[in-house]
């Protein structure tokens, strides 16, 4: 499996085949048709990320020392956001999680991809999952 540093040089070396922004979004939107939602039991207050744009909801598990995401947007751009973060967090290890830098992928230009307030949602999504990899790591190192 790839780390998670070499999954982002993937989408860098596809953004960079992408002629500008609107293909990058178009490409992020596709993403999330592949995304497989959530049952609706999982859709609830509890599982809400507080901060989006839109409403997103994410269920994390933590076994044998590994963060398991799932997770599901309404918006089409916030639904592909969640799959390429899916695809970087997802399986892996809460320390490998933790020992990367998110603001790494700000080196996609989601800045200039994203609005204000969509980067904030990503903010909190990221909250979440980092503060679930420590939880994890802390849960598995007794």
């Amino acid at each position: 499996m790839n780390t998670i540093e070499q999954k982002l040089n993937d989408y860098k070396e596809d953004f960079a085949w992408l002629a500008d922004d609107n293909e990058k979004v178009e490409y992020i939107i596709d993403l999330g048709k592949k995304n497989t939602p959530l049952d609706p039991a999982e859709k609830n207050d509890d599982t809400l990320v507080k901060g989006c744009s839109s409403r997103a909801w994410l269920v994390m598990e933590c076994k044998d020392g590994k963060v398991h995401i799932k997770a599901e947007g309404e918006s089409a751009l916030a639904k592909g956001m969640i799959a390429l973060l899916l695809s970087l967090f997802n399986d892996r290890p809460a320390e490998e999680i933790l020992a990367f830098d998110p603001k790494q992928l700000y080196t996609l230009g989601l800045d200039t991809l994203l609005s204000p307030v969509r980067q904030q949602g990503l903010e909190a999504f990221l909250g979440y999952v980092y503060g679930f990899a420590q939880k994890c790591k802390e849960q598995t190192n007794g």
